[in-house]
Parts: structure tokens; sequence; C-alpha cells
């Protein structure tokens, strides 16, 4: 297994397939993961095997390496299409995410204010109100919902906390009014003997139904891209993709692939 970590609390630029020239910021800690879902295809690997050592990087940390690296590629001329909260887990995480938001949304005005803001969270944490709101501060809120079936989801991307529950989820992202974009990864394999595939009706259809109850500003879709900790996953086709696309398209949500 060759999975990776990203630096903290700045990495790449890198091009993202979805996102353009995207700058990642890492809200955790650089020698492990921190994350609510424990996901079977993490590029980060399980979080058992991967438990960090080192601390969240400070709010103050995060701030002037930011400054720094916007001021270095500024002076290059060659800025980002995106500033991106990604990295080794779940970035709601951080306990002064709200402040690094805002300090975020500061330096992106004062040196590149044509960069997007985004940022891929697995959801759990919009619970606490501040959170719901900071999220709907992002110019892109990449939100995770692989099925609605509560099955798969512990079997797959499988909740560390027992009080998850889907319909919460959508719930809360009916309450974005439209303001988020939906992430969700289609697969082939098994894991603990169990098959993991999610691209026939019996997760697509109900998946659909959820998106229109949603209204998302748009929906991407993706498949295996990266070593999996679990190694018996494979990719979804991209005939498969492109059929699940053009449903989606044909509920009146804009829909992009990534193969």
């Amino acid at each position: 297994m060759t999975t990776s970590l990203h630096n903290s609390p700045l990495y790449g630029p890198v091009h993202s397939r979805r996102l353009g020239l995207s700058l990642g910021i890492n809200l955790l800690p650089d020698d492990g993961k921190c994350c609510t879902f424990d996901c079977i295809y993490c590029e980060c690997g399980f979080n058992h095997e991967r438990l960090p050592h080192h601390t969240f990087p400070s709010r103050e940390a995060v701030r002037e390496a930011l400054q720094e690296k916007l001021a270095y590629m500024a002076t290059a001329g060659q800025l980002p299409d995106v500033l991106t909260f990604a990295g080794n887990g779940e970035p709601t995480l951080h306990p002064h995410f709200v402040d690094i938001v805002d300090d975020t949304l500061l330096l992106r005005d004062q040196y590149c204010p044509q960069a997007q803001v985004s940022i891929l969270s697995n959801a759990t944490q919009m619970h606490r109100p501040a959170i719901r709101e900071a999220l709907m501060r992002f110019d892109r809120t990449i939100l995770k919902l692989d099925t609605v079936d509560p099955i798969y989801i512990n079997k797959v991307d499988r909740p560390c906390s027992s009080h998850y529950q889907v319909t919460d989820i959508i719930r809360h992202m009916q309450a974005f009014k439209g303001h988020l974009f939906i992430q969700t990864l289609f697969m082939h394999g098994c894991f603990e003997g169990a098959t993991v595939s999610n691209t026939d009706e019996q997760f697509v259809g109900p998946w659909l139904e959820a998106l229109q109850e949603i209204q998302p500003e748009g929906v991407m879709i993706y498949t295996i891209d990266r070593e999996t900790p679990a190694p018996l996953l494979t990719k979804a086709s991209p005939a498969e993709l492109d059929e699940i696309c053009r449903r989606v398209v044909n509920a009146g949500i804009p829909c992009t692939v990534s193969y």
C-alpha cells in the first residue's frame, strides 16, 4: 500500500481534475490522518494506520504560510485558480476553522481576487451552526454524498460516529439553497468479502432522488484515481460514469465527470 499524506499547512499547487490549478490548504496534522470517516478508498489510508503525533497547524501558521505563498506566486505570475481546503482528513475538525476561513478569504481578496476558495468536506460537521455558516461562505462548497444507503455508508464511508444519519446530512444540505456541490465516487470491487460496487440502480436511483431534494449547484462524479488502502477496489468504467452523468443532467442538475 502506497497511500500518501499531504504537507501542512499548504501543499501544491497541483493540477486538480476538477478545479484547475489548486493550492491545497491542509488544516490537519502533517504526519497522520484525522477524519470523521474512514473510507476504504481514501488516498490517505485507514485511520488506524495513520494516527497523527503532530498537532493541528495553528491559525497563525496557516495565515503566515498562505500569505507568503500567495505573495511568491503573484511575483512569479502564476496565481492559483482555486484555494482548496482538503488534505489529511476532514478540514472542519480544526478548532479554529471558522477563523481560518476568515483569514483565507481576506488573503484571497488581497492577492488573487479572481481565485475561488473551495472545500472538500464529508459534511459530518454540518450539525454545528458555526460550521454551516462558514461553509456557506465558500465559492465552492463540495460535500460528499456517495450514496443514501445506510448499509453501504457503514461499509464504505464508515462514519466514526454511531450518530451519523444520512437523512440529517441531506436535510442540512437542503438548507444551503443550492449553494453547494455534491461529490460522489463510483467504483467496483469488494472489501472484507462483500461487494462495494455502487453503480447499479439500487444505489443510483435513490441517490438521484436525494439530489433532486438537495438541488445543488452541480454534481461532481468521479472514480478511483490513486492507490487505495483496500486493495481489491477498481474503477467504474467511463461508460458507467457517462450514463450516471446523463441521468443527473436530465434531472436538471449540472454534472461533471472525472474518469
